[in-house]
């Protein structure tokens, strides 16, 4: 619909996180699915499969957090079996805390690239943002997983006014020596995180407050097909650093993604509230092409671009931790 193919598929394989970040899960924690209307593995392999065989050449393995989980390591390895029909990258967003151990496996078992959510450097304000401990070892999973060969490692900065935008040049220095691609994220609203306007930084704001600092030295990067980010880099610095702008300069007209959650639920919109089970329709003895119809009726149907800022925020919506970073 409205000129989009939707070749990239990001599965949340488990709703439990082993941290409690601010805009992800509420104060008060969620109810947990039953395990027996999560997905299983081999559901989750039909999905994927089912999707690849469609057109869909990327997956990212999302949660929760995916390295909580027992089979992730087997769970790429099937995924990377999907190769012969199309699929060429698996990656998977994660908060780094229990990554690092797990890194060779991974990188071994087929993964491609990673997506490592850090929102601050500082490891007493990590314990306010996560209401955990961990920040020196999520840095240092981020610099072991640069060392491994994935064909990308990227760092995701959730931004918010007067807690971490200070710390955007520090950030952005983490890209002088090694190849990374750091991301500052609008702070969006979800169910349980109190999003609040006055807590969102912008895009431009806080590129007109690295002018001063970096002045003509800072080069936009051509737009990506697809892109999801907004990509700069300092002259003579070996990675760079982009803006995720789904508030102030949303992107919807290029997207290309569409979610399965922990629960087998379809989404496709993360801002939408519609969705439609696949897992029931696994159980209850579908073919493939009966799932096929399902999720091509399901994007017929995606909106042409999401609420605006005003609006989304009272919209109902899963908390972020539900739905997959």
């Amino acid at each position: 619909m409205f000129g989009r193919f939707h070749n990239y598929l990001r599965i949340s394989v488990t709703e439990k996180c082993n941290l409690r970040c601010q805009y992800c899960m509420p104060e008060e924690g969620i109810d947990l699915t039953a395990n027996e209307k999560l997905l299983t593995t081999d559901e989750i392999i039909r999905v994927a499969r089912i999707f690849v065989q469609q057109g869909v050449d990327k997956i990212r393995l999302t949660g929760g957090e995916p390295t909580v989980r027992r089979d992730i390591i087997d769970l790429v390895r099937g995924l990377d079996g999907l190769r012969p029909l199309g699929l060429r990258k698996i990656a998977m967003t994660t908060n780094g805390i229990a990554l690092r151990r797990k890194l060779p496996l991974l990188r071994e078992a087929g993964l491609d690239g990673l997506n490592i959510s850090l929102d601050t450097r500082d490891p007493l304000k990590f314990e306010v943002f996560t209401r955990r401990r961990g920040c020196e070892q999520v840095l240092r999973a981020i610099d072991e997983a640069g060392k491994l060969g994935f064909d990308f490692v990227k760092v995701n900065v959730v931004v918010m006014r007067g807690q971490n935008d200070d710390e955007v040049p520090a950030f952005i220095e983490m890209t002088h020596d090694d190849s990374i691609d750091v991301r500052f994220i609008e702070y969006m609203p979800f169910d349980g995180n109190r999003w609040g306007k006055q807590k969102l930084v912008g895009y431009q704001e806080l590129l007109d407050k690295l002018r001063p600092l970096y002045g003509d030295n800072i080069e936009q990067l051509p737009l990506e097909d697809n892109h999801t980010s907004k990509g700069y880099r300092i002259k003579g610095y070996r990675g760079q650093f982009g803006f995720i702008t789904s508030m102030t300069k949303s992107f919807c007209s290029s997207c290309n993604r569409v979610r399965v959650l922990a629960d087998g639920n379809l989404k496709v919109c993360l801002f939408g509230n519609t969705e439609v089970s696949l897992r029931d329709l696994l159980r209850a003895g579908a073919s493939d092409s009966d799932v096929v119809e399902t999720i091509s009726q399901a994007i017929k149907r995606k909106k042409q671009a999401h609420a605006g800022l005003d609006s989304l925020s009272h919209l109902p919506n899963r908390p972020m931790i539900k739905i997959g970073g």
